[in-house]
């Protein structure tokens, strides 16, 4: 007896002040499929927008672009021919990776009737092998950064990062054996980044990327060797060059005759006594 007048008392009040629910829908909040398969995306609003209500739905890609995909009742340019409309519901034809994002569903029948209702939709695309940047050598004590990335796998690929085949921890502090590692590795972006390299990051590298939609993906092994900065070598260069002898030039003056026969000599001829090094 008392739920049936709180009831009355709730239709009579929104009777009395016109207020209304005006509610928009979706059974399909998330939907996931392959590339090149159909989708479809479900919009239902109440009652109370009437009749003549309008249905528009929009769309806004990973990296934030929007625009309509219906207006006014029917697809737009872009969409012409890809999509179809049927009652209040939006199926995609044959999706592709861009059409990876979330689509908003929008209905309005007059000032103040409004509501929406977001889908999210994921285009399944396995990885591909990823391109990796992994320098060959870096002095110790330098930045060494390595990159990891693959722009075909949908939902965007996780990376793991491997050395001499070992599986690198995301948080290295938490695994034995590998405390005492100074690197960061941002599973998300594919960055490995070592602030100060030491002989102990040399070593084989490879990337990998993971999704959902198919099998891992990695990229070639590549070397990174650590060097030391060779100051022995470098001194011991200098004092070689330094100490090399000079070669020695001797001077022989062109040969003196006398007019008058005299001299030192008997044939009057003046010779060299000594060198002079130059």
């Amino acid at each position: 007896m008392f739920s049936t007048v709180l009831v009355s008392v709730a239709l009579f009040f929104l009777s009395a002040t016109g207020v209304r629910s005006f509610s928009v829908t979706t059974t399909t909040n998330n939907v996931r499929v392959k590339e090149n398969d159909g989708a479809d995306l479900k919009c239902s609003y109440s009652a109370d927008f009437g009749s003549s209500a309008r249905v528009e739905w929009k769309f806004k890609d990973i990296k934030g672009s929007q625009t309509y995909v219906v207006f006014d009742g029917k697809p737009t340019q872009p969409y012409a021919g890809r999509v179809t409309l049927y009652g209040n519901n939006l199926r995609i034809n044959k999706v592709t990776r861009k059409d990876n994002g979330v689509y908003d569903c929008e209905v309005s029948a007059g000032e103040g009737q409004f509501g929406e209702v977001r889908v999210h939709l994921t285009v399944m695309v396995p990885p591909s092998p990823p391109m990796c940047r992994i320098p060959s050598s870096v002095t110790t004590g330098k930045v060494a950064m390595l990159t990891c990335h693959d722009g075909d796998g949908s939902p965007p690929p996780t990376y793991k990062w491997y050395k001499d085949n070992i599986l690198m921890p995301t948080d290295p502090s938490k695994i034995a054996g590998f405390q005492n590692a100074t690197y960061r590795l941002t599973a998300a972006s594919g960055n490995l980044d070592y602030p100060a390299v030491t002989k102990m990051d040399s070593g084989q590298y490879y990337c990998e990327a993971v999704n959902d939609a198919g099998p891992p993906q990695r990229c070639k092994g590549l070397k990174m060797e650590v060097l030391d900065v060779n100051t022995g070598g470098i001194v011991a260069g200098v004092i070689k060059a330094e100490s090399k002898p000079k070669p020695s030039v001797v001077y022989q003056p062109t040969s003196l005759h006398s007019g008058d026969g005299g001299g030192d000599d008997e044939d009057g001829e003046f010779k060299q006594k000594s060198s002079f090094v130059v």
